[in-house]
C-alpha cells in the first residue's frame, strides 16, 4: 500500500508540475505566482514521494505539506477556470490527502 501511495504521489506532483509549466507558457489563466505555487508544491510532493518510500523520517511531513500546498492552490485556481469553487473536487483532494497520512502510520 505504502508504494501505491508514493507512486500515486509522484505522479500527482508531476501532474500538478506540468499543468502549472502549461497554463505559464500556453494557457495564460493564471498569475504567475499561483503557477510558482502549484509547481513548487508539486516538486516537494514528487521529491516527498521518494522519501515516503524509503521511510526516511520526516518523509510524510514533507509529503503531507506538498499536498496541502496543492489543495490551497487549487481553492484559488478553482475561481479562475471554472468560476465557482467545484467541492466535488476539493474533496476529493481532501481525501487523497488523509489517506496518504493513513498509510504512512508506519513511519
Amino acid at each position: 500500500m505504502l508504494q501505491a501511495t508514493a507512486i500515486g504521489m509522484f505522479l500527482y506532483g508531476l501532474y500538478a508540475i506540468v499543468a502549472g509549466l502549461a497554463d505559464a507558457f500556453v494557457i495564460g489563466q493564471l498569475e504567475w505566482w499561483a503557477n510558482a505555487w502549484g509547481i513548487l508544491s508539486g516538486a516537494m510532493l514528487a521529491v516527498a514521494a521518494a522519501f515516503v518510500r524509503i521511510s526516511l523520517p520526516g518523509g510524510l511531513a514533507l509529503a503531507v505539506a506538498g499536498l496541502l500546498g496543492l489543495q490551497s492552490i487549487s481553492l484559488h485556481n478553482d475561481g479562475h477556470y471554472y468560476d465557482q469553487l467545484l467541492h466535488w473536487t476539493q474533496a476529493v483532494r481532501a481525501g487523497f490527502v488523509a489517506a496518504a497520512e493513513l498509510s504512512g502510520n508506519g513511519n
